[in-house]
């Protein structure tokens, strides 16, 4: 009769790959929090203790009665990539916000606004959340509704003249994808971000 090498029990393995499992489901459980957590505090304009003590009350709670699809990460941190996309973002918040507030108090001016449909590259359901809401969060664009199947956002873009700013808004989408792929994203991510996808778009 033989046993296991080294006198390890037969269910070592299984034992092993199950405290493996359970740390997996908390990691992700944890992130998954942490990500409610800055949504919360982003929605709310302001990060202090109070928003942070709530985000996380309301954001367990959602975990709890409200569970999420099992969303995997697959990929690796990359800090130097996260404080480019931060940094770019903050760029892009900025420059958004000044051109709102122009079309705002410009006289008689009436902005015209479009629907586009733009395909993402990762389909993921984490690159969809979060390139959904990194590109909600910049003012003059409007998530409208998310293709979960195709991986396909549907935006709203304001202030739109032409073909040319569809196009625009479409590569800025696109662009947001990129830098988070590159953040957060896997090697094989980053490899797909590379094809461009078939987009359409209707002018309203």
């Amino acid at each position: 009769m033989t046993g296991p090498p080294n006198g390890e029990p037969e269910d070592g393995g299984e034992q092993s790959a199950s405290r493996r499992g359970r740390f997996g489901r908390w990691r992700d459980q944890a992130v998954a929090l942490g990500w409610l957590v800055l949504v919360w505090n982003l929605l709310w304009g302001e990060i202090n203790w109070a928003n942070l003590a709530s985000g996380l009350l309301l954001g367990s709670a959602v975990l709890v009665f409200f569970p999420l699809p099992a969303v995997t990460f697959g990929g690796r941190l990359r800090p130097r990539a996260l404080l480019a996309f931060a940094g770019r973002f903050a760029v892009e918040l900025v420059s958004a916000s000044l051109h709102i507030a122009r079309i705002a108090v410009q006289p008689g001016y009436r902005p015209r606004g479009a629907i586009i449909a733009v395909q993402l590259r990762v389909r993921t359901d984490l690159n969809l959340a979060l390139t959904a809401e990194a590109v909600s969060l910049v003012p003059g664009t409007l998530i409208l509704d998310v293709d979960r199947e195709s991986a396909t956002l549907y935006l709203h873009v304001l202030d739109t003249h032409g073909p040319s700013d569809l196009a625009a808004s479409r590569e800025r989408t696109l662009a947001v994808e990129r830098r988070i792929v590159r953040a957060v994203g896997s090697a094989a991510e980053l490899r797909r971000v590379e094809t461009r996808p078939v987009e359409k778009g209707t002018s309203s």
